[in-house]
């Protein structure tokens, strides 16, 4: 099949770039690949060239293919080179200055069809465009890393951006094997926006000495399913390109709560623990494997005490079976004798708010997170409140490890941390959606192939349920009265009349 452009510049020869001319070769386009860096595109002319050679080595690839490949792949020394491609992508800098200089050098070569792409993660494309005579010809198109195994390309269309290019662009991206995803100009596009919501809420529950990093990952990874926790992510990813996006995205949309970055992670910028590259970032790494503390052992009881189960926990029924299945002593009065231990299963309020409302004795009460039927996950979560005494802590730990599944025991917040994080990744995604930023579909899509989450947030939502998403939220806002846990109204209109998050709008 005939390439949608049968030219295609790339200025820019790192690894956005090269990942970029690999996969427009592989579509069948003639690439110029150009870096201002001397050296640079005639590097990564070489590397990919070998690339394709190992594929043809281990029977992946086939000898007259990879020929075809390098064949079309050439180097550029110098913008004028670039002046019959149809089309160009720029993966430089993330200057909004040097972006903009590099566009009106291109406009004032390239022919009036040319089309002109930025590969910006987090700058306007509407600014990039502005001062072009022609600011309908620019787009953004938006890779990620690596790009030939990151199947998915935001395509983002300025405010003056012609829709004819923003379609061409999309069929393009298909005939590179990627998914397009269509977004309005603004900051963070789909997927770096919907993303703020995993990691910083993960580094406020931190902050708050809920838990340390390890046992946060462990909660996301096998409670809600996250192939990283949080603090692994920005490890893998490193904290100078992650951090900066926060500041960036909370900048742009006027400090807006639920993007604020923490002093955490530009702590740690500043002194250089940036992850993985580094060597040492959340966690320390030798010979690039993470050095992560072992898990509390678990506590011996000698004698259980009898289990009370407050008449307000959610998913009560199912708790009450788990405990017979655990064969726990259940006690079924109308409150708990004075040796029980009083489970509360609270959905966003805090184990001692629960405790004082209920007129519970807060020595002898812990909460359990019951957000998420038990037998979808591999580990349970515990909260104590500052008066829990020790042996009802160890009772409660011992007792719901009887089966073997895993248990971390936190100390007291606002909602747990999955369903903090749940319910802020859900709440986000509502408010894109509100904003028009993209459809529902390519918010799912675009989170799912770029984040790598179990679901897309809005079926995260419509899994766990949108009134218990909104009760998390609402409850949160008790407790914090803090504008970061506000509703979207996009979800409380769906809560309110039992909609599905996923279901498009006529």
């Amino acid at each position: 099949m005939k390439p949608i452009y049968n030219m295609t510049g790339v200025i820019g020869a790192g690894a956005m770039g090269r990942g970029i001319a690999q996969i427009c070769a592989q579509a069948g386009s003639i690439v110029k690949l150009m870096d201002a860096q001397p050296g640079s595109a005639e590097k990564a002319h070489a590397a990919l060239c070998a690339q394709w050679d190992r594929l043809v080595e281990k029977g992946r690839l086939d000898a007259g293919v990879a020929a075809d490949h390098k064949m079309r792949l050439q180097v550029a020394g110098r913008l004028d080179d670039l002046k019959d491609c149809d089309l160009i992508i720029e993966a430089i800098v993330e200057r909004l200055d040097v972006k903009k200089a590099l566009f009106s050098e291109l406009e004032a070569l390239v022919s009036p069809h040319t089309v002109l792409a930025s590969n910006t993660s987090s700058l306007s494309v509407t600014a990039i465009a502005a001062g072009l005579r022609h600011p309908e010809r620019l787009a953004g198109f938006h890779f990620f890393n690596p790009v030939p195994l990151m199947k998915v390309v935001e395509v983002i269309a300025g405010l003056k951006t012609g829709t004819n290019v923003c379609d061409a662009l999309a069929s393009y991206a298909r005939q590179m094997g990627h998914t397009p995803v269509q977004a309005q100009d603004t900051p963070g596009f789909i997927v770096n926006h919907a993303g703020r919501g995993y990691g910083t809420e993960a580094l406020r529950i931190v902050s708050e000495g809920v838990a340390d990093f390890a046992t946060l990952d462990r909660i996301l990874r096998d409670q809600a399913g996250f192939k990283l926790g949080p603090f692994e992510l920005m490890d893998l990813t490193g904290l100078d390109v992650s951090h900066p996006v926060m500041e960036s995205i909370y900048q742009q949309y006027y400090g807006e709560a639920r993007y604020r970055p923490s002093a955490i992670t530009a702590q740690r910028l500043a002194g250089g623990l940036l992850g993985r590259k580094t060597g040492e970032g959340f966690y320390r790494y030798a010979d690039g494997i993470a050095q992560i503390p072992a898990e509390p052992a678990l506590p011996e009881v000698a004698e259980m005490p009898p289990v009370w189960v407050s008449p307000r926990a959610s998913r009560r029924a199912e708790l009450l079976q788990l405990l017979k299945n655990l064969e726990a002593k259940i006690e079924t009065g109308q409150s708990p004798s004075p040796q029980a231990l009083t489970l509360v299963a609270p959905l966003g309020f805090d184990i001692t708010t629960v405790a004082v409302v209920e007129r519970l004795d807060p020595a002898r009460t812990v909460g359990i997170d019951m957000l998420i039927d038990d037998a979808a996950t591999k580990r349970r979560v515990l909260a104590t409140n500052p008066a829990t005494r020790t042996d009802m802590r160890d009772a409660a730990h011992a007792l719901f490890a009887r089966d073997g599944k895993a248990v971390s025991v936190i100390r007291d917040s606002g909602g747990f941390v999955t369903q903090r994080v749940v319910a802020t990744i859900v709440n986000i995604a509502s408010d894109i959606c509100q904003q028009g930023i993209c459809s529902p579909k390519d918010l799912e899509t675009a989170v799912t192939l770029g984040l790598g989450y179990p679901m897309g947030p809005l079926a995260m939502g419509d899994r766990y349920g949108p009134t218990n998403v909104l009760e998390v939220l609402f409850n949160m806002q008790t407790v914090y009265g803090d504008p970061r846990y506000r509703p979207s109204p996009w979800l409380r209109r769906r809560g309110a009349i039992g909609r599905s998050l996923t279901h498009e709008e006529s």
